[in-house]
């Protein structure tokens, strides 16, 4: 995996800023709760049940860190961060304030590509300072044929399309992935993206996190991901754009928004 991956690490952020700006699209779906990292996008994300008065937290990819890829089989949790976030406006043409990192609390490129931040604010002090709600993250497993947005606040963009179906492994160079997300035709998704919330259109609640697509037709390279089936059969869809469930983070989180990868229900890798 190179740092072209969509929106890879900081070292992409200068390669990714020549590329003139779509622009944002119209959409039921809004920017509210979206957030623009420096080389990447995310989201302000709340399980249903997690009090607002919880330290909020910043849903993106694990190969959007800024400390670089982590390796295949490694999780990190407790990372000091210092990291800044910019909140979207509700129309995403403007800022509506910048939030800032306490710690990684989750993070992995193995069976899944996720970041989780902790942030110094709560959920009810970004609420009343900036008038920014969280998304709401939800624990079911998404549907084929969900209508679904990707919301880039890199990019200020929404790109609207479907779920195609579900891929048994993505492999994509030393990297495994599982269970993921595989869109319709129409989510064209450009570097900048990863970590963009896949929204289900309906609900306006996240389902999942934007992170690759198959570039250049090759096979299971970097930047080129194959799909691989419970035979070991493997097939590469030259264009494709993937994401990577969600469903499976509010089991693993505590009310004071801490991962606890021992609670019973909690199926995310261990370190």
């Amino acid at each position: 995996m190179t740092r072209r991956l969509l929106g890879g690490a900081v070292a992409a952020a200068a390669v990714f800023a020549l590329v003139t700006a779509p622009a944002a699209n119209a959409a039921t779906t809004s920017f509210s709760g979206a957030v623009a990292l420096s080389n990447c996008s995310g989201s302000v994300v709340k399980p249903a049940d997690t009090p607002l008065d919880a330290p909020a937290l910043v849903l993106s990819n694990g190969h959007c860190l800024e400390s670089g890829f982590p390796e295949p089989g490694q999780v990190i949790t407790d990372q000091s961060s210092d990291r800044t976030f910019d909140l979207l406006s509700e129309d995403g043409q403007s800022s509506a304030g910048t939030v800032q990192a306490k710690k990684v609390v989750y993070a992995t490129m193995t069976d899944t590509d996720v970041s989780l931040y902790q942030l110094t604010d709560t959920y009810a002090g970004i609420k009343d300072k900036y008038g920014v709600a969280p998304l709401e993250l939800v624990g079911s497993h998404p549907e084929a044929g969900t209508a679904i947005d990707v919301v880039s606040g890199y990019w200020k963009k929404i790109y609207s399309c479907g779920i195609d179906g579900f891929v048994h492994e993505l492999h994509e160079g030393d990297w495994v992935w599982k269970d993921s997300i595989r869109y319709t035709p129409g989510c064209d998704t450009i570097g900048g993206t990863s970590g963009s919330p896949i929204v289900d259109h309906e609900t306006g609640k996240v389902i999942g996190v934007n992170n690759t697509a198959n570039e250049d037709g090759q096979r299971c390279t970097e930047n080129n991901p194959c799909e691989v089936d419970e035979s070991g059969n493997v097939e590469v869809k030259p264009g494709t754009k993937y994401g990577e469930e969600t469903y499976g983070i509010p089991a693993c989180l505590t009310p004071a928004s801490e991962v606890d990868l021992d609670q019973q229900g909690c199926a995310l890798p261990k370190p």
